[in-house]
């Protein structure tokens, strides 16, 4: 049973909340919090509590010189219950994990083993392959940043709250895909809430967060999509002013996907707020409205002429191409200026 894209975890998450258990977990990849979070739930529903003492067993990969020490503890029988559990965390940090090739040609089966291996993936294709015929290989990988709006949504969503479209966007942009750090942000968020207020919103994300509900790429954004030149150069002077908490290598990614995503709106078949909502795979319809917006203010050559400049820009910013030892406030300017200014290329 092969679980490789992190949005397939809650049906992993049903099938241990219904005590249906595997011999064996390989949780792998670069994304921890849905490491995590699989692992804290087989722990939480393994073992009742009185079975915990005697057969549950937590494994460090710095505490550990040899696989052989985890084969060894899985071999193990349980006493007095159903199961033993083995919980292996950093294995990534110990060596000889070839030796977990001879346990799964004979897997003790009334032991739960958990292996969380972080920072990358087990390429030991003949381990994987072992795994995958008796137990669960979960890959979680980084998401996108495309996809940080769906998250934030869903996680607010499932602790019966709302959260308002710009504040979404706020919270992806100044965290990013740190999903760790993300969560306990939006956990903090909701503690935070006045008493009898059930949604998050741009002010209450600007006070505890530390994020300007005024200045942040949400908002520069819409005034390169309305064309509002001051706003922008407001923006843009704010963001030279504070660059550590408005890096530009994140305006540019948050300008890039847009302006991607607007280049399909130009050839999608329905081109109403629903339409566009679909063809996008947006939260809301609410959120189209910006490219309906942009679609009105620039034609699709001009679009095509942004992307270019967004590309070299980016470029710029690495060192690459004339102009290369410009700063990033100088950058931004020239790049918002062309953008809203410069007359597309026939």
């Amino acid at each position: 049973m092969a679980k490789k894209e992190s949005n397939q975890h809650i049906a992993l998450l049903q099938d241990i909340r219904n005590k249906v258990f595997k011999p064996i977990y390989l949780l792998m990849g670069d994304e921890s919090y849905y490491i995590d979070m699989i692992c804290d739930a087989i722990i939480e529903n393994a073992l009742k509590e009185e079975e915990r003492d005697f057969n549950q067993t937590i494994l460090y990969g710095a505490d550990i010189d040899d696989f052989a020490v985890v084969v060894n503890a899985a071999k193990r029988f349980p006493m007095m219950a159903d199961h033993q559990l083995i919980v292996v965390k950093e294995a990534q940090n110990i060596r000889g994990i070839d030796n977990l090739s001879y346990y799964l040609q004979k897997p003790q089966m009334r032991t739960i083993l958990v292996i969380c291996y972080k920072n990358g993936s087990l390429k030991n294709k003949k381990i994987v392959a072992g795994i995958e015929k008796i137990g669960v290989v979960y890959e979680s990988k980084k998401l996108y940043d495309s996809q940080l709006p769906a998250f934030i949504n869903t996680y607010v969503v499932a602790k019966k709250l709302s959260i308002d479209p710009k504040a979404v966007s706020m919270m992806a942009d100044f965290v990013g895909n740190d999903l760790s750090r993300l969560s306990g942000e939006l956990d903090k968020l909701t503690l935070s809430l006045p008493e009898g207020s059930m949604r998050i919103t741009p002010e209450l994300v600007e006070r505890n967060v530390g994020i300007s509900k005024d200045y942040n790429n949400y908002e520069l954004l819409n005034a390169i999509v309305t064309r509002n030149v001051s706003k922008a150069a407001r923006i843009v002077q704010y963001f030279e002013q504070n660059p550590k908490n408005n890096p530009l290598v994140v305006t540019i990614g948050v300008l890039f996907n847009f302006f991607a995503n607007l280049m399909i709106c130009y050839f999608a078949a329905d081109r109403s707020e629903g339409g566009i909502a679909k063809e996008l795979n947006l939260r809301s319809v609410y959120q189209s409205r910006d490219y309906l917006t942009a679609m009105r203010n620039y034609n699709a050559f001009k679009c095509i002429d942004i992307i270019a400049l967004i590309r070299q820009y980016d470029a710029r910013s690495k060192g690459i191409g004339s102009g290369a030892s410009s700063n990033d406030g100088d950058l931004l300017k020239e790049l918002v200026f062309k953008i809203i200014y410069t007359p597309y290329q026939k």
